[in-house]
């Protein structure tokens, strides 16, 4: 079985071979490393390939699909949990596995959720950046004990439950939306319907899956019905916020300050040094003017044990492609795949 590895980093190669070496197929599975993204204008590099192995920023749509078909590739393994960037049906119809790795680490993501938040709300970011120069002046770094705080929580798969758990720690009131609640939250806070969560919130930590109901879920509707100087997190998806509305909340104080893993335009930037660059997104760069923005670049996941999860995982589902034709992990359609996945992790 020959494998192709799309978006490769030299940490990516670096666990992909060291899972590779203890697989217990190691033999049968020949990798090949890109580290270019897969598209519609790198899918012709593709020659005597049985399978793909996609990141969360490679693009997957029909037109890719039916090329990927034409060229002979029988499975799709994507090294995250999200697949809006997949058209299943396309892949359907071609008879070609697509399968996810749906639960890493879902601690990783949920501690760095809220390292974002606590950075945020005490501004060390910016006091790093003062004392680095001398300046230990303490005006324009006050924060907010979150000690009783009401945390609304928007996704309660692994990764939420995780962050529900931390924030119960800290002795915050926890909350939460999700259109399939698990019990095992309850042990942590409570069920509230999302007008609800949106009202009582002083902090929102978005954890839930990028779909056609939840794409801008936070919009100018939705912010209205939110607490003047909210925080915001996200380290779930970028699609899930409408960046220009949040930059007008932003505008007028009604929210207080946004950490961000995650941006909807992210495609074209994250994962790459653009340091040396003029970047074009006017949007992004707006939002990071502010103050009381952190974004970060799509790390909440990278740890050592999550990559090392990432790269069994995804091999084991091509073992057991390569024994049955199918694997545990195999996504169905649309509808079946939107159910599956409403309360996963995190959609590295």
């Amino acid at each position: 079985m020959k494998l192709s590895v799309f978006s490769a980093k030299p940490y990516d190669k670096t666990y992909f071979e060291a899972a590779h070496a203890e697989a217990a197929s190691s033999d049968s599975i020949k990798v090949t490393y890109h580290d270019f993204p897969l598209n519609e204008e790198t899918v012709s590099f593709i020659k005597d390939t049985d399978a793909v192995c996609a990141f969360v920023n490679d693009s997957l749509h029909g037109a890719v699909i039916d090329m990927l078909a034409e060229r002979g590739v029988k499975a799709i393994l994507l090294r995250c949990a999200g697949f809006n960037h997949v058209d299943l049906d396309a892949a359907a119809r071609h008879g070609i596995m697509v399968a996810n790795v749906p639960s890493y680490s879902p601690e990783a993501v949920a501690e760095f959720a809220v390292a974002l938040l606590q950075t945020l709300n005490r501004n060390t970011h910016r006091a790093y950046n003062r004392a680095r120069e001398g300046n230990f002046a303490l005006n324009g770094l006050l924060g907010r004990t979150l000690h009783g705080k009401t945390v609304g929580i928007l996704g309660v798969g692994k990764i939420g439950l995780a962050t529900a758990r931390i924030m119960k720690g800290f002795g915050c009131r926890v909350i939460a939306f999700d259109p399939f609640p698990s019990k095992a939250f309850e042990e942590y806070g409570e069920y509230r319907d999302l007008d609800t969560l949106l009202a009582e919130s002083d902090v929102i930590s978005l954890h839930c899956p990028l779909m056609e109901k939840t794409k801008h879920i936070i919009n100018d509707q939705n912010i209205a019905k939110m607490k003047k100087g909210v925080l915001l997190v996200n380290t779930s998806r970028g699609g899930l916020i409408d960046t220009k509305a949040v930059i007008k909340a932003l505008k007028t104080h009604h929210i207080g300050g946004v950490a961000l893993d995650v941006y909807e335009g992210e495609g074209d930037l994250f994962y790459d040094d653009h340091s040396g660059e003029i970047i074009h997104d006017d949007v992004l760069m707006r939002l990071m003017t502010f103050h009381n923005v952190i974004v970060s670049g799509h790390q909440a996941f990278f740890t050592v044990e999550a990559l090392t999860e990432i790269a069994e995982c995804s091999l084991r589902n091509l073992e057991e492609f390569m024994k049955t034709g199918s694997c545990a992990n195999a996504l169905g359609n649309t509808d079946k795949g939107a159910k599956k996945s409403s309360l996963p992790v995190r959609n590295v």
